[in-house]
């Protein structure tokens, strides 16, 4: 095990920006790195008024916020274990997951509260406002942290007073039930130690110093938002702005013009959606594609479009981070083109998040990085350069396996530690990674090759009327069901009996960059858009014919 500790890290980091902005909603009033501490030891006054003790399960829903980030810290340098729970689940799955969970405490957003049944989660003492620390429900508990604080600290805590409790590094720290694409959500069972691993990487592999401002985007009940978009940061004595919901556009660029955050995390879309949106319908008109096609002129062209993107993110960032899922071929061959500073990570919640990474001036096309220092990376095929097999990984940031799940966990973790990922690839001989596509959703084509879905609906959707699309077999063919971007459709005045010949003509083209083995038969009209789950995956299990 790595020798860095996930509690040290914490407290050094109150200790050492104790005057300093730790958190901010957006437009809303920072906490200071010493407020941070204040309000941790707080609630831990109030958890051990009331009987809670390490190892106990406390579950938070809601948005991100500044408040959602001090209750996450406080419950694990308390020694508790943090159910971070989606707030878009349904109350369904938040009751199933708080039984399961055997969660004694629950921190909720007021809006989720209010669909939720307190008699419908077994186990649950009492329930706390997210917003502002008050009861939810008349439970057994009575205390007030607040209260409870004043009463030990009349006159305020000073810095060497902040002092949390020794873990031992393979103490259970977070239980993240996943929304998988392919079925039931399991609860990973993430340690301190593999907290721990991924803060480690990154202070000595990401962008980023103490006073660097942040804006947190990403789903922080996420792993991938959790540790890059608050726990890194928070670690170095960064000032987190959070965005407690997903704004417009024109409102996502005006808090990266305030913000200026320095390190940017994104899942793939939304690069996805400046190329396909604002770049192509530019690129390639007539006129741009002969000047693009000039020495020195192309560089200068490059150079514009370079600036002005950045621009979109505040103009004063180092690097953007890729991860989440795969980026479009097109899209990032072109934002290499221009030298612009982005890089693709890999990771899973199982891995808590990180897998590999590489910085944005060493990224190899289509690849995502190289294994991280505290994990080793396999491949499970005789060939692993030329033979695509599953991506297998072993080391610290490996989960402890599924909460009360020991089939879910044999299934995928073995007796020696390594991870079956799920996902299938290549790694070249410098130890880049090469993802093909999910194990569960690769197609086995009529001549016995395999065929990697997820690779040629990143063609498809790169076409301007297409919002999204979803490939299966059926019959021994490929079919490709599409959805429509009816907002394109109204700006271009194009009426949905005019899609046939429209999706045809793209289904040709397509089938031109497509070896012969992959050509799609046919396009097939799905208006509604995909069920999804909360993280915005295709449920692609219930499209299977």
């Amino acid at each position: 095990m790595i020798q860095e500790n996930l509690l040290e890290y914490i407290e050094s980091s109150i200790k050492n920006n104790w005057n300093i902005s730790a958190f901010s909603d957006y437009q809303g009033k920072p906490y200071s790195y010493s407020e941070v501490g204040e309000l941790i030891t707080g609630l831990h006054l109030f958890f051990d008024e009331n009987g809670i003790q390490k190892g106990d399960k406390i579950a938070l829903i809601s948005n991100n916020s500044a408040n959602w980030a001090v209750i996450f810290l406080a419950v694990v340098s308390y020694g508790a274990v943090i159910v971070p729970v989606l707030s878009d689940f349904t109350a369904k799955d938040i009751h199933n997951i708080i039984t399961h969970s055997d969660a004694k405490l629950l921190f909720s957003s007021e809006p989720v509260w209010k669909t939720l049944n307190i008699k419908k989660m077994n186990g649950l003492k009492s329930a706390f406002s997210v917003e502002d620390f008050t009861f939810l429900t008349e439970g057994d508990i009575k205390s007030n942290s607040k209260e409870l604080f004043i009463k030990k600290y009349p006159n305020g805590i000073q810095p060497e007073e902040i002092k949390f409790m020794e873990m031992k590094k393979d103490d259970l720290a977070v239980i993240s039930y996943t929304s998988g694409t392919t079925g039931f959500s399991k609860g990973v069972m993430l340690s301190h130690n593999s907290l721990a691993a991924n803060v480690r990487f990154a202070h000595h592999h990401m962008p980023l110093n103490p006073g660097d401002p942040i804006l947190s985007l990403l789903t922080i009940a996420h792993v991938f938002g959790m540790v890059f978009d608050f726990l890194f940061p928070f670690t170095l004595g960064c000032h987190i702005t959070f965005l407690t919901k997903i704004p417009s556009l024109p409102v996502l660029t005006q808090a990266y013009a305030e913000v200026q955050p320095r390190l940017i995390l994104l899942v793939p879309l939304l690069m996805e959606k400046i190329y396909k949106n604002k770049l192509v319908p530019t690129i390639k008109k007539p006129l741009m594609r002969t000047l693009l096609k000039i020495p020195g002129l192309n560089q200068i062209i490059f150079k514009s479009i370079n600036k002005k993107i950045s621009a979109v993110f505040g103009g004063q960032f180092r690097e953007l981070i890729l991860g989440g899922a795969a980026f479009n071929q097109d899209a990032e061959k072109f934002f290499m083109q221009i030298k612009f500073p982005f890089t693709v990570g890999y990771g899973m919640t199982e891995c808590a998040p990180l897998i590999s990474y590489a910085s944005w001036n060493t990224h190899k096309p289509e690849s995502c990085g190289k294994a991280v220092d505290t994990l080793e990376v396999k491949i499970d095929s005789d060939d692993p350069e030329n033979i695509v097999g599953e991506i297998m990984v072993k080391g610290d940031n490996v989960m402890e396996g599924y909460y009360k799940n020991t089939e879910a966990t044999e299934l995928v973790l073995n007796k020696d530690g390594w991870l079956r990922t799920g996902d299938l690839g290549l790694i070249d001989e410098s130890g880049a990674i090469f993802i093909k596509g999910r194990n569960k959703s690769m197609i086995l084509g009529p001549s016995g090759k395999n065929i990697y879905p997820e690779e040629i609906e990143s063609l498809i959707n790169t076409r301007y009327l297409i919002l999204e699309s979803i490939v299966i077999e059926k019959d021994q063919k490929l079919i490709a069901h599409i959805c429509p971007d009816q907002d394109k459709m109204k700006t271009k005045g194009v009426q949905q009996d005019d899609l046939s010949v429209i999706f045809e003509k793209y289904r040709k083209k397509i089938n031109k960059r497509l070896p012969d083995h992959v050509n799609i038969s046919k396009f097939e009209l799905h208006v509604e858009e995909f069920e999804k789950t909360p993280k915005k995956s295709i449920k692609r299990f219930k499209y299977q014919e």
